[in-house]
């Protein structure tokens, strides 16, 4: 491939702000969808159809971290300083806010043996504090990969770096339990995992695709992928053969798909919009990472008192408002952590 330039930041900041908001909204259904069985159909369907939609929240995040890292040049040690410092500092914050969530909750308790106390919350911080920060784990195994695969990228033809991304999807698909009698005893979890999406994110946002109406081609992709995650979860759920929620990996060849899709389908939109839409998308944007990490705080109090969630009305309206009341809140919470003298930028994310 060419030398590439910086991405255009414009469609990159409106596609970071709707896999946040997509996020959000995935948790906001996931209680809905684990009482299969126990709720109104009527409503699990819109759950499903809810989180098959925004399932491309995830690799879009590491697709973006892709389109951004990998064609720059970097000394490793200055790399790693820099992103672990901006990934870990806020992290470490979070997590014994929710370390202190849980004991709150009475979800954990602490006793007079303050080396027992510590060693709870130690191992809280080793396996993850809340649920939703696996993401930063993952997210820090990755930036330790990023000068390898940055090298390859920058200095491999696009014929190499298709061929990565072939057998990258290949390998996920014979991976995936309906195929797995097709995985061969060959050692390729070289090809496995996230880092398919950093090379994915690079290639699709430097790439120009000579398509006549690639946008609506990815629109029509983007639908087939929503049906697929969707009915085939519902397919498969009752079906105690293979998990049932398969279809709902972010490592899965039609979530892969969906992410794809909506990533080109966002940079060859352009909308025009008023000069205060741009100043708040990146406002928000500045406080992206925060509002991650905040946002499972903000549903959990958003449900216990004040029961908000998808109970509210009908899910496929409660859902998303809660999602942006969440959303919004976790905002102004991230915002103001961040004006604490010395050390709000550090913490707030």
């Amino acid at each position: 491939m060419p030398p590439a330039k910086s991405p255009n930041i414009d469609w990159i900041s409106n596609l970071r702000l709707i896999a946040l908001y997509a996020v959000i909204i995935l948790h906001c259904a996931s209680p809905l969808l684990m009482g299969f069985g126990k709720v109104p159909m009527a409503d699990w369907w819109q759950a499903d159809f809810l989180n098959a939609l925004v399932r491309f929240a995830v690799p879009v995040f590491v697709m973006i971290t892709g389109a951004l890292l990998l064609h720059r040049e970097y000394e490793i040690g200055d790399f790693l300083k820099k992103r672990l410092t901006r990934v870990v500092v806020p992290f470490l914050f979070w997590s014994l806010v929710y370390v202190w969530y849980s004991w709150y909750n009475e979800e954990i308790t602490f006793g007079n043996d303050a080396w027992a106390n510590i060693g709870q919350v130690l191992h809280l911080l080793k396996n993850g504090s809340a649920y939703h920060l696996w993401y930063v784990y993952m997210l820090i195994g990755l930036y330790f990969f990023i000068p390898v695969i940055g090298k390859f990228v920058r200095n491999a033809s696009e014929k190499e770096i298709l061929y990565f991304l072939i057998v990258w999807f290949v390998v996920m698909t014979i991976t995936q339990p309906y195929l797995s009698r097709y995985n061969p005893s060959v050692d390729m979890h070289y090809f496995a995992g996230f880092a398919g999406y950093l090379v994915l994110g690079h290639y699709l946002a430097f790439k120009e695709f000579n398509v006549k109406h690639l946008r609506g081609w990815m629109v029509v992709l983007f639908l087939l992928s929503l049906a697929i995650i969707a009915l085939g979860s519902r397919l498969l759920i009752a079906w105690p053969k293979y998990p049932g929620t398969m279809f709902y990996e972010p490592v899965n060849p039609a979530v892969l798909l969906l992410s794809a899709s909506i990533f080109l389908i966002v940079k060859n939109t352009k909308p025009k919009v008023p000069p205060i839409i741009i100043r708040i998308r990146d406002f928000v944007g500045r406080y992206n990472y925060g509002i991650y990490l905040a946002h499972a705080l903000v549903l959990y109090f958003l449900e216990d008192p004040f029961g908000i969630n998808y109970k509210l009305c009908t899910p496929v309206i409660s859902i998303p408002l809660t999602a942006f009341i969440a959303f919004m809140i976790s905002l102004v919470l991230v915002w103001l952590i961040s004006k604490i003298p010395l050390v709000g930028k550090w913490v707030s994310g």
